[in-house]
């Protein structure tokens, strides 16, 4: 597998990032995670707008999911004439959620573009890549972290969560965690919302991860302390997402 971070940024696109989005691709394969603020614009820089096989959103919070109504108008109005609906992985109600954001009728709203699929705690198959989806502690939201396999190799993605032994599940022995580290260590307590430095290494460290990447941190936090901090918790590799990079499984 390929793993590309498209964009990284927690809550609000940074001046270097857009929030978050990853393309995987594998066996000529290419699935999108997350498409929030900012990243359909990021993602032509890997990849062309008609080439995404499906999109598979976390959450429905817009630094996740907004940019889903923009990808609509590339798709819907393309010269060459609209392509086959794209499948669209999401929690309950993906389609009317998206639906009022464009501020039209939800029927049919995106559904002639987009083919809405509903997640749970399932494991399917997706083209070549075999993915686990698990509800994940995020507010009273519908959120979802994602384990990624393809030929013995593990990808797992955390989504937005706070603290939960479903993450640490999900992660099990995966080759590399791209887990959120949105909040410090010692200065933003609200649980059941994000995960700090420190708890994104504990994680690693209980799922015995073989590479921690951070991602989803604020503009207006500082990464570079939030990766010391997971290293006090995690042996092994650490570092954070940058836009652009590129990871191969």
């Amino acid at each position: 597998m390929k793993l590309t971070v498209v964009g990284c940024s927690g809550s609000f696109p940074s001046a270097e990032s857009a929030c978050s989005s990853y393309l995987v691709e594998a066996d000529g394969y290419r699935a999108v995670l997350d498409l929030g603020n900012g990243a359909l614009g990021a993602l032509q820089k890997y990849t062309g707008l008609y080439d995404v096989d499906a999109v598979l959103l976390s959450h429905l919070h817009g630094d996740h999911c907004i940019d889903l109504c923009a990808y609509w108008v590339a798709r819907n109005y393309r010269t060459e004439g609209c392509p086959a609906p794209l499948p669209v992985y999401g929690p309950r109600g993906t389609a009317g959620r998206l639906a009022r954001a464009y501020d039209m009728p939800e029927d049919p709203g995106m559904t002639e573009v987009f083919d809405f699929r509903e997640l749970g705690d399932r494991t399917f198959d997706l083209g070549p890549l075999t993915i686990t989806s698990r509800r994940v502690n995020h507010l009273d939201t519908e959120a979802y972290g994602f384990r990624v396999e393809h030929r013995g190799r593990v990808l797992a993605y955390s989504g937005d969560t706070g603290e939960c032994t479903e993450l640490v599940d999900l992660a099990r022995g995966a080759d590399l965690f791209l887990c959120e580290a949105a909040y410090t260590d010692g200065k933003e307590t609200f649980a059941s919302i994000h995960l700090n430095g420190r708890e994104a290494g504990e994680h690693a460290t209980a799922a015995g991860v073989g590479r921690l990447v951070l991602t989803h941190i604020p503009p207006w936090t500082d990464a570079e302390r939030n990766r010391a901090d997971a290293a006090k918790t995690f042996t092994g590799p650490v570092e954070l997402a940058r836009p652009g990079a590129v990871y191969e499984l």
